[in-house]
């Protein structure tokens, strides 16, 4: 293979042409120590975002979260149209902020001084690639070949060693695991209070000052593991939120969402589709961020025991104690994870009738009592076929699979879930986003939440006996 790749920035009129080292994919991307750099975070979330942007700060790494979609030409510019369309949009938003950073500053503008976070995942999903692409648009532009690239893989489960101190890695990884599950439920507190809301509104500005109390929250308690001072202030706006629903508003049809993680969360990029299930009468749960973290680990621990047994029928002595070491600390991680998600749901659950989240393991159950898919094949597809079923077991309403244009998993996931769902005779839609609006999306949602209203009328639905 040639050690070099030649690259041409689209331009008018030629150019010199820029060399790319493909020495930069593994110099310029990967795991760097965070202090004295500014730390850049898409925005996929905005919630989780921003929470996690706040626990790194408590650690004394200075966190911020990027604007988002505002860079949506920039990244079209680079790319062809054939990638990922949330690989457009994160390439849109850290070009688009380095731009308005070299306007802020001017002479003082360094890249050396950021690092841009964006992790990556093993297998088929293009996910993988993000961050290779971007290294190659970024060193064909001057004034950004300096700006390095963190990135987080699953292959160890989105380890943190190397971003910080040795002695500091697990309390900022409990500390952000933690902020990952507070931001889903405040998600579902809006989606829960949003379409039952007194006013208009109400429930959007709620969650916003929400989200600043809680930043500050992991600000202030992250690094200290002050865990029980942090959910108790979530406790406290969860009897706020709960005033703002009008008990005379009956229950709605319950729509659940599965798809691609960013897609299904970055309402920009999803052309905010929760907002517009519960204008045509839905209430709504997502799919949660924390689901995703628990799966790494699991799939971690997974793999090790299979190695571990493989290992054993081979007598591949010398392997073992690898393999039990990586069965002992992915294990424990996913212990640690279950026991905190289990501990706030319980609490929050006391307060308000929210959905529980799903357990991997069980989702992994569902998939072999319905000989559907397999974990063995990967990505989250995994995640999503079996969270369907596990939505109909839980008498939901409907079910929306949210993806990007073209998405493999996703249309795998369509592809095996279509005939359950028309033999179980409960409403089901796939919604594929790029950066176009489609004519008949509008139509089709309304459409589908017709018969989820039938649906509804027949069954009711989990929450609403």
């Amino acid at each position: 293979m040639a050690t070099e790749q030649r690259a041409v920035k689209k331009a008018k009129g030629p150019e010199p042409v820029k060399i790319v080292s493909f020495s930069s994919l593994t110099e310029k991307v990967g795991r760097f120590n965070l202090r004295n750099k500014t730390f850049l975070i898409p925005q996929m979330n905005r919630i989780g975002g921003h929470l996690l942007a706040a626990t790194f700060r408590s650690f004394g790494i200075h966190a911020k979260v990027m604007d988002t979609y505002k860079g949506l030409g920039l990244g079209q510019e680079y790319t062809s149209g054939k990638e990922c369309y949330p690989c457009q949009i994160t390439t849109g938003d850290i070009l688009y902020h380095m731009k308005k950073e070299k306007e802020r500053l001017g002479d003082a503008f360094n890249a050396e001084d950021y690092v841009y976070f964006m992790p990556e995942a093993d297998g088929p999903c293009r996910f993988g690639m993000y961050n290779k692409f971007q290294r190659i648009v970024l060193d064909t532009l001057p004034d950004l070949s300096r700006l390095k690239i963190g990135s987080l893989t699953t292959k160890d489960g989105y380890s943190l060693r190397g971003i910080i101190e040795e002695e500091k890695v697990r309390d900022i990884r409990k500390a952000s695991y933690l902020s990952v599950v507070v931001a889903d439920i405040l998600d579902r507190l809006l989606w829960r209070i949003r379409p039952y809301e007194r006013e208009p509104g109400m429930a959007d500005e709620f969650i916003e000052r929400s989200m600043r109390v809680m930043e500050e929250a992991f600000e202030t308690c992250g690094a200290k593991k002050e865990f029980d001072r942090i959910l108790d202030k979530l406790e406290e706006l969860i009897e706020e939120g709960k005033d703002i629903i009008d008990p005379a508003i009956p229950r709605k049809p319950l729509i659940g969402i599965v798809g691609e993680i960013y897609l299904r969360t970055h309402v920009h990029a999803n052309q905010d589709v929760i907002r517009v299930l519960e204008r045509y009468g839905a209430e709504v749960v997502n799919a949660s961020i924390a689901e995703w973290v628990n799966y790494t680990s699991y799939d971690r621990l997974r793999e090790a025991k299979i190695a571990l047994r493989l290992g054993l029928k081979s007598l591949r002595l010398n392997s073992l104690r690898k393999h039990l070491r990586s069965i002992l600390s992915y294990g424990g991680e996913l212990l640690y994870q279950e026991y905190r998600q289990k501990q706030v749901y319980r609490r929050v659950r006391a307060l308000i009738d929210l959905a529980e989240d799903h357990k991997v393991g069980h989702l992994e159950k569902i998939l072999h009592e319905e000989d559907l898919f397999n974990f063995d094949v990967g990505t989250e597809a995994c995640l999503s076929i079996a969270g369907i079923v596990q939505y109909a077991r839980e008498r939901f309403n409907g079910v929306v699979n949210v993806y990007p244009f073209t998405c493999m998993p996703s249309t795998t996931t369509s592809a095996i879930i279509r005939p359950l769902m028309n033999r179980l005779r409960i409403p089901y839609l796939d919604t594929p986003y790029d950066s176009s609006t489609q004519p008949g999306r509008e139509a089709a949602i309304r459409t589908f939440m017709y018969q989820a209203h039938q649906h509804f009328k027949r069954h009711g639905g989990r929450f609403h006996d």
